[in-house]
């Protein structure tokens, strides 16, 4: 049996945590909120109460640690709005645990913001050119991992998360003028990044990166009035006066190297 520690059991890590103990592996998990503990022992969780900041990491990260062979770290920086959270100094305190502790394995949960909006058709072999401040402290953290040479990191750079309970059509419905009409989605059902976590740690796939999103890319107007429709939400309204920028990620990489099958291409 593996053992394996989750960095973040929020609303991708507690699913992904259970998902890998029905594989049979033992999981060690984290949350912030002691409210949280006992629904990750209740999922079968050994659960750790652990609180990162920029000067230090409250809570046993020595004991989190011990004997797992892989840590997989889904803490997204909180960048948005006005919060100047320093997510980079967060993962510099990380590294030293994992240096003393037995993983010699890591997965990374990243994010497509690492690349530009600058309409390009984007590959892993596309060099990320972050226009924003949460894509380049992410970009920063990746550098940081994949450079330590005592211990191998894989990136999983996820596009937009959706799921069952989460969707950006409700935060967008109804709302008027909104930017890049014109511009592809890059969005990934929870489903799948679990599987593809899933389908890393089963091919021992460590060292690489990935960009998981979804081989399905219309229009920002086109799927969103479309999903509206299809819930019954109030229509979104989109400013077509200046011209669309984005990008269109490919996962060909995930399909190929890894094998894996998307469950959700129609999302």
């Amino acid at each position: 049996m593996k053992n394996i520690s989750i960095l973040g059991c929020g609303w991708l890590g507690l699913p992904l945590a259970k998902s890998l103990i029905a594989k049979g592996f033992s999981v060690k998990g984290s949350t912030t909120s002691l409210e949280k503990i006992s629904l990750l022992q209740n999922a079968g969780i050994n659960p750790f109460l652990l609180t990162l900041s920029e000067e230090e990491i409250s809570g046993n990260m020595d004991s989190f640690l011990s004997d797992s062979d892989i840590l997989i770290i889904d803490i997204p920086p909180k960048l948005r709005g006005n919060s100047g959270e320093n997510f980079v100094a967060k993962i510099e305190q990380i590294i030293p645990f994992i240096e003393k502790s037995t993983v010699n394995k890591v997965l990374f949960v990243s994010s497509t913001s690492v690349y530009a909006d600058d309409n390009s058709v984007i590959t892993e072999a596309t060099q990320p050119q972050p226009d924003t401040e949460s894509g380049k402290q992410i970009k920063e953290a990746e550098q940081l991992l994949q450079s330590n040479a005592n211990f191998k990191t894989t990136v999983i750079r996820f596009g937009g998360l959706i799921g069952e309970d989460r969707h950006p059509i409700r935060f967008l419905a109804g709302r008027q003028q909104l930017e890049n009409p014109d511009g592809p989605i890059n969005l990934i059902h929870q489903t799948d990044c679990i599987g593809i976590i899933d389908r890393i740690i089963a091919r021992d796939c460590f060292g690489e990166t990935f960009n998981a999103v979804a081989p399905f890319h219309p229009t920002r107007k086109n799927y969103y009035t479309q999903k509206a429709k299809a819930l019954g939400l109030s229509l979104p309204e989109f400013d077509h006066s200046k011209t669309s920028v984005g990008k269109t990620i490919l996962s060909d990489k995930i399909e190929t190297f890894l094998g894996y099958e998307f469950q959700n291409k129609i999302l």
